[in-house]
């Protein structure tokens, strides 16, 4: 079956603007332009656009579904089964953050007792289900299952006063480092303040310290441009003084 423009947004539930704009950046274009000059898609164009939309709900920019599917070993079927797994991680997630919710008004209407911790646990299970879909594999394989689990547990068992004392570390942390990378001396004494604080942010989570870990953690920041993007947003280079810091705060390089 075939569907001009029009057709294909109301079936899709798109503006056909939406569409002619997808036509531009070469994401998806028609199968064919007809004799009076209108956009024509067919089966294959539908079934892209199922995958596109499919990317946007999981708030993948335009540039890198692309990237993606423009890629030589992109597999369409293989991609639904990714999909289907994010999909089933993110309803896991609403579950769990609606349990709490219902849990929150049987308590106000006094039908159960729900005690601080339990009113956080949803959140701190989302914090978890994201990292572990944005840094999961990476930190698995450098650290091991066992190392992992036990730090989502720690923090799936912090209090709350515990959990708002991490985040205060985490800014005294920025704050500290930001300071410290305008004078640009990794070894100084407020750079050194930094990555020590930064190990005392890194033991509210880790069941226990070594100076190796501490320093190939830091080496990661460099390494992966996602960490590395995060220390470096404001000031470009934070990530690399971090490590510097970690490196002689530890003496491991």
């Amino acid at each position: 079956m075939e569907y001009t423009v029009q057709h294909l947004g109301k079936l899709a539930g798109i503006s056909t603007r939406t569409l002619r704009y997808y036509d531009e950046i070469e994401l998806l274009m028609p199968a064919r332009i007809n004799s009076s000059g209108y956009r024509i898609y067919g089966q294959n164009e539908v079934d892209r656009l199922q995958q596109i939309l499919f990317y946007r709900e999981l708030g993948i920019p335009l540039e890198q579904i692309k990237d993606i599917m423009s890629s030589p070993t992109y597999d369409g079927t293989r991609a639904l089964m990714d999909h289907r797994e994010q999909l089933l991680d993110k309803r896991r997630q609403l579950d769990i953050l609606i349990a709490n919710v219902e849990q929150t008004i049987a308590s106000k209407e006094g039908r159960l007792t729900m005690s601080n911790k339990e009113k956080f646990e949803g959140f701190k299970q989302k914090l978890i289900d994201d990292n572990e879909k944005k840094y999961g594999k990476e930190i698995r394989e450098k650290y091991g299952d066992d190392k992992v689990n036990k730090s989502n547990q720690k923090l799936q068992n912090m209090t709350q006063e515990q959990h708002d004392a991490v985040t205060r570390l985490a800014e005294e942390v920025a704050e500290t480092l930001a300071e410290a990378f305008k004078l640009g001396d990794p070894g100084s004494e407020l750079a050194q303040k930094a990555a020590d604080l930064h190990k005392q942010w890194l033991m509210s989570y880790w069941s226990e310290y070594s100076k190796e870990a501490h320093a190939g953690l830091a080496q990661m920041y460099v390494d992966d441009e996602r960490f590395k993007a995060y220390y470096d947003v404001k000031q470009p280079g934070t990530a690399a003084f971090l490590r510097d810091a970690i490196h002689i705060y530890t003496g491991v390089h």
